[in-house]
């Protein structure tokens, strides 16, 4: 499901995945965006309120230099049962998603997509590496860095501050991100 690239990639954008149709995919189609990379699921309690809220965040920034690539993933109590292009229309019907649903992945274990594998080695979660639910996002800048890793239970909305700084910042400095981030984690409004 992807190139064999390995970990050592230096960005997203070196990467081949598939499409819900089976056919490939370069992210370099990317470069000079930023990127919301999102493992998604059908049938999660998180599916409606992420859905809904990638929409909003794809519609309000989109013409501004933002994308979202979402990646089904059926690893978590089996919550994405269907095929590729049943997932794309499910997102694409009920909400109204435009945004890229790619082919069906892992995200963990020997069988993670490559592309998984180099946004996991960027940004380990709290408790390691691994993604522990659906709906783990990675923004990702313009040249194909990790700036930062959200777990589920951040919404897509809470991290659109820092979306936005993104869109407005070429090269952004490590400590204003940590520093964003830490505030978007904790739900506090940016001063």
């Amino acid at each position: 499901m992807g190139a064999s690239q390995s970990v050592s990639t230096q960005s997203i954008h070196e990467f081949t995945v598939k499409d819900a149709k089976g056919k490939d995919v370069s992210l370099r189609i990317y470069e000079g965006k930023i990127l919301l990379v999102v493992n998604v699921a059908s049938k999660c309690g998180f599916t409606n309120s992420n859905y809904t809220q990638l929409t909003d965040l794809y519609n309000k920034y989109k013409d501004r230099g933002f994308e979202i690539l979402a990646f089904p993933c059926n690893q978590f109590l089996k919550q994405e049962p269907g095929s590729s292009q049943q997932t794309q229309e499910f997102a694409c019907t009920r909400y109204k998603a435009e945004y890229p649903i790619f082919g069906k992945i892992q995200v963990n274990g020997q069988d993670a997509a490559p592309v998984y594998k180099f946004l996991k080695a960027q940004k380990p979660g709290f408790l390691g590496s691994s993604i522990k639910w659906n709906f783990t996002k990675f923004l990702i800048d313009k040249e194909g860095h990790v700036i930062q890793r959200f777990g589920t239970i951040t919404p897509p909305l809470a991290i659109e501050v820092l979306l936005s700084l993104s869109l407005c910042i070429c090269v952004g400095s490590s400590f204003t991100y940590v520093l964003l981030s830490w505030y978007v984690t904790r739900g506090i409004v940016w001063p």
